[in-house]
C-alpha cells in the first residue's frame, strides 16, 4: 500500500477496545479528512452491550499486565482532564483493599452460589498480589479505614489497602465506552451495527470486511478496508480463518441503590466473607464478591465466573437470576446499607481469555497470557488484534487503543513496549 492510498480502516467490536482504537486513531497525527474509519458492532442495542458496560471500572496502577498498566493509567488520567471525565463518565480516584470477615444471617439461607470458579475476578483472570509498600489504617475498627463506614466493624477481621493513594481509580465504564465513541464520531469515525462474518483478504493481505446488518439480518455487506482491527472481546476468536487462542468466562453483576439518606464512602473491596453455617451445609462458605461504590449512591458488585458456552452475539446472553440473587445476598450480609438498598441491575457478560502453554527450546513448559496487541502477519498483512484483556479491559483500553493507534498509522508502538503481547508470542 502506497502512501497515497487512502486508508480504509474497519474496527470490529464496539467495546471499549474498539471505541478507544477509534478515539486515538482520530486524534493522531496523521489522521487525514480522507482518512475513513469505521467502527462495527454486533449489537442492535448499540455499543458498550457487552463486558465494556457491565464491568466494575477499576483503574489501578496494579492491574496486569505491567507492560502496558503504566501508559493505560496515565492516559485515563489525561482523557479524564481534558474531557471532564469527572462529570461525564463519572471518573474519580478511589480507596482500594482487601477485606476479610464474616457474614451475617439475614433471613434466608446464604449459599455459595452456583458452580463457577469461586475466587473473585481480579483474582481467577490475572492479578497481582496487594502490594508490599501498602499500609494498613490506624483505625482502631480492626484496620478499616475512617470513612469505611458502610461495611460492619464488628464483622471485620481485617482490611489491607491494596494500593497507595493516587494509585486507583474507577470510571463507569458504560458511560466511558459510549463517550469515546462519541469523542472519536466528533472527528468523522463511523458506526455501523451489523455482525462481521469475515476479513476478506487477498495477496496476504486485508481488503475489507463483510457483514450482516444488524437491522436485516439476511442482508450481507463488504466494507472495503486497507486495515482491520479485530477488538471484538470474547467474540474475536469466531471469525473463520482468523484462530486465536482465547476463550471466554461469564460473569455476573448487579447494581444496587442504597437508601438516599446512606453515606458510600468512595471505595473498591476484595472481599472474602465467610457465611454462616445454613440448612444446607453445617460450616460456613467462603466466597469472594466484588464491591465497587460508585458516585450518584449506586453500588456496583460481581461475582465468580463460569463457564457457559459463548452466544452468537452479545444480544443473546443469558442472565442466571439464581447468581445475581446470590450476590446480592453475599454482599448483604456485611453492609445494612447494602442490605436496605434496591437491586437496579442485574446482568451478566464474558470476558475474553488467552492463556498459552509454550515450550522454548531447552526450557519447560510455561504459559503466557493475554492481551493480545499488534498485528497477525501470520494471517494476513493489515490485520491487527487487541483482546484478551480479561477483567481488566476497561483499565488497560486508552493504553492499548493509544498503541493500536501508532501501529495502525505509524506502523510501529512507541507509547510502550509491547512485544510480550505481539500476536507471535500466542501463535
Amino acid at each position: 500500500m502506497s502512501d497515497s492510498t487512502p486508508r480504509n480502516i474497519v474496527i470490529i467490536g464496539g467495546g471499549i477496545m474498539g471505541c478507544t482504537t477509534a478515539y486515538y486513531i482520530s486524534r493522531h497525527p496523521s489522521f487525514l479528512p480522507s482518512t475513513r474509519v469505521t467502527v462495527l458492532e454486533a449489537s442492535k442495542h448499540g455499543a458498550a452491550q457487552g463486558a465494556s458496560g457491565k464491568a466494575g471500572g477499576l483503574i489501578s496502577k496494579n492491574a496486569y499486565p505491567d507492560e502496558l498498566v503504566g501508559v493505560s493509567f496515565r492516559e485515563h488520567v489525561k482523557l479524564a482532564n481534558e474531557h471532564n471525565g469527572t462529570d461525564r463518565w463519572g471518573w474519580r480516584f478511589v480507596g482500594c483493599g482487601s477485606w476479610t470477615g464474616r457474614g451475617e444471617f439475614i433471613g434466608d439461607d446464604i449459599t455459595g452460589g452456583p458452580a463457577g470458579h469461586g475466587e473473585s475476578l481480579k483474582k481467577s483472570l490475572g492479578v497481582t498480589e496487594i502490594s508490599s509498600n501498602s499500609t494498613k489504617s490506624s483505625s482502631k475498627a480492626k484496620g478499616l479505614p475512617d470513612d469505611l463506614t458502610w461495611v460492619k466493624k464488628d464483622l471485620t477481621d481485617s482490611y489491607s489497602a491494596w494500593t497507595s493513594a493516587g494509585d486507583t481509580a474507577q470510571v463507569h465504564p458504560y458511560l466511558f465506552t459510549t463517550s469515546m465513541l462519541e469523542l472519536a464520531k466528533e472527528r468523522g469515525v463511523q458506526y455501523i451495527g451489523g455482525k462481521a462474518t469475515s476479513v476478506e483478504m487477498s495477496d496476504g493481505r486485508t481488503t475489507g470486511v463483510t457483514y450482516i446488518a444488524a437491522a436485516n439480518d439476511k442482508h450481507k455487506e463488504t466494507i472495503p478496508a486497507t486495515d482491520v482491527i479485530l477488538c471484538a472481546g470474547a467474540w474475536s476468536n469466531t471469525l473463520p480463518g482468523i484462530n486465536i487462542p482465547s476463550s471466554a468466562v461469564r460473569a455476573h453483576s448487579i447494581t444496587i441503590r442504597p437508601p438516599a439518606e446512606a453515606i458510600i464512602s468512595p471505595y473498591v473491596l476484595f472481599t472474602e466473607i465467610t457465611l454462616p453455617p445454613s440448612s444446607s451445609s453445617r460450616r460456613g462458605t467462603i466466597v469472594e464478591p466484588e464491591i465497587y461504590a460508585r458516585p450518584g449512591n449506586e453500588v456496583y458488585a460481581c461475582g465468580p465466573g463460569d463457564d457457559e458456552p459463548l452466544p452468537e452475539t452479545v444480544d443473546d446472553v443469558i442472565v442466571d437470576d439464581t447468581a445475581c440473587d446470590d450476590i446480592r445476598q453475599h454482599v448483604a450480609s456485611i453492609s445494612q446499607e447494602l442490605r436496605d438498598g434496591k437491586v437496579e441491575k442485574r446482568q451478566a457478560c464474558f470476558l475474553p481469555v488467552v492463556t498459552v502453554r509454550k515450550k522454548a527450546p531447552g526450557r519447560k513448559v510455561k504459559t503466557i497470557q493475554g492481551p493480545i496487541i499488534g498485528e497477525a502477519r501470520m494471517f494476513a498483512k493489515g490485520l491487527f488484534i487487541a483482546t484478551g484483556h480479561t477483567c481488566w479491559g476497561i483499565c488497560n483500553a486508552p493504553g492499548t487503543g493509544k498503541a493500536m493507534a501508532e501501529l495502525v498509522m505509524d506502523g510501529k508502538i512507541s507509547c510502550a513496549n509491547l512485544q510480550k503481547l505481539d500476536p507471535v508470542e500466542f501463535m
